[in-house]
Formats: structure tokens, C-alpha cells, sequence
């Protein structure tokens, strides 16, 4: 009797693991539907506001980039700033609480305290963007000097650069993981990839070292690929 329900318990498992609209609720789970929004925020992101600033930005570029394009560029901020912010908690949240579940404390707190980290200083980036374009820069404007906005502009570079080295912990965190299949063992060389290219655009934002700064246009699409892939990944793991 006890094999003849653990077989049907099996048999119903595997039925719905292969049954389409128990993958479709997989696929519509909060991480994959984050993981994809979090890489749709950003390529809105890239077409709106000004064009790409120098992170050695003078005061008066930074003025004359955002001037006249206020809404533009808070638009921008908050969608590469501030809803990326939530989506790497989500994501690094989900992603360390899996790897709970599989008994991998030491990569549990890895990934918990550099997702949370990063989200957090995302987040404060955002409120300064914001102070910049919507204040900082209209001062300047009307002759209160570009101080303010080149002082502002530069804080969210060097604390992009912090982020950007708190991510390449968290990335080197999920390879750990990734080699031993959680979430998935093809996210393994995309995650190094991520923490060496960003670990050298980190120290680019960091020191305002735009040769350095430049290696962002490599790890940004590493980095939208990571939350995007460890989203679905986790949502097909734990339909």
C-alpha cells in the first residue's frame, strides 16, 4: 500500500512538472517576472534622458546635459536606479533563500547581504539623481553655480562604484552556486564573466576613471542577463 502512493505521489509530481500550465505559472512566478523587468527597466532607461556623461563630468557638462530635460533625466535615474533597486533585493532574496533550502549557509548570506547592499545604495543613488536634475541642475540654471551639481553627480558615480564592487561579491556568490546547478549550471561562466568586468567598471566609478568607467558597457548587459537568467531559473526551479 505505502509503494502504491508513493508511486501515484511521484507520477503526480512528474505530471505536473511536464504539464504546460504548471510551467506557465513557473514562468509567471515573482522572480522571472522581476528578473525580466529588471532588464526592461534598464533598456528603458538607455532611451531616455541625455546622453551618456563622462563619470569625470565637469559641473557645467553635467548642467548643460541636464538642462531642459528635468523629467527626462529623473525618469532615467528612477528606472536605472530605483526600480533596479527592488528588483536585486527580490532577485538576490530568492536567490539566497534557495540556496538555504540547500543547505549552502556560507552562499546564503553572501548573496542575502550583497543583494540587499547593492539595493540599498541603488536606492539612495536614485533619491541624489533625483536632487540633481530636479534641483541641482535648475540652480545652476539661474545662476546658483554648478558646485552643487557637479558634487551631486559625482557621489552617485563613486557610489556606483561601491555597488558595482558589492556586485561582483554577490556575482562571484551566485557562480559558487551556479556550478553546483542552483539556479542553473549555464549561469556559472556568465557570472564570472560579470564580477571580473564589473569589478573594473566599479574601480572606474569609483576613482572617476572613465577609461576604466567604459568596462559598465560590458558589465550592464552581464548584469541584466544574471537577474533575468536567475529569475526564470528560479522560477522553473520551484514550480
Amino acid at each position: 500500500m505505502t509503494t502504491l502512493i508513493t508511486a501515484t505521489a511521484a507520477t503526480a509530481s512528474a505530471t505536473r512538472a511536464t504539464d504546460p500550465r504548471t510551467r506557465r505559472r513557473g514562468l509567471l512566478s515573482l522572480p522571472a517576472l522581476v528578473g525580466v523587468g529588471y532588464s526592461l527597466s534598464w533598456v528603458a532607461a538607455l532611451s531616455v534622458g541625455p546622453g551618456n556623461l563622462a563619470a569625470d563630468a565637469t559641473g557645467a557638462q553635467v548642467a548643460a546635459a541636464y538642462l531642459g530635460h528635468g523629467a527626462a533625466g529623473a525618469a532615467q535615474y528612477v528606472l536605472s536606479e530605483g526600480l533596479p533597486a527592488a528588483g536585486l533585493a527580490v532577485i538576490g532574496l530568492a536567490l539566497a533563500a534557495a540556496a538555504r533550502r540547500d543547505g549552502r549557509i556560507r552562499a546564503t548570506r553572501t548573496v542575502a547581504v550583497g543583494a540587499l547592499a547593492a539595493a540599498a545604495i541603488s536606492a539612495v543613488q536614485c533619491l541624489l539623481g533625483l536632487l540633481l536634475v530636479l534641483s541641482a541642475v535648475p540652480d545652476a540654471a539661474h545662476g546658483g553655480g554648478t558646485g552643487r551639481a557637479q558634487l551631486l553627480f559625482e557621489l552617485v558615480n563613486r557610489m556606483d562604484g561601491v555597488k558595482m564592487l558589492v556586485l561582483a561579491v554577490l556575482a562571484l556568490g551566485a557562480a559558487a552556486l551556479a556550478r553546483t546547478g542552483l539556479p542553473a549550471r549555464w549561469l556559472r561562466h556568465p557570472d564570472y564573466a560579470l564580477a571580473a568586468t564589473i569589478t573594473a567598471s566599479g574601480v572606474g566609478y569609483l576613482l572617476l576613471q572613465d577609461g576604466l568607467a567604459l568596462f559598465a558597457y560590458l558589465s550592464l548587459p552581464l548584469l541584466m542577463l544574471w537577474a533575468t537568467g536567475t529569475g526564470l531559473a528560479l522560477a522553473r526551479k520551484g514550480r
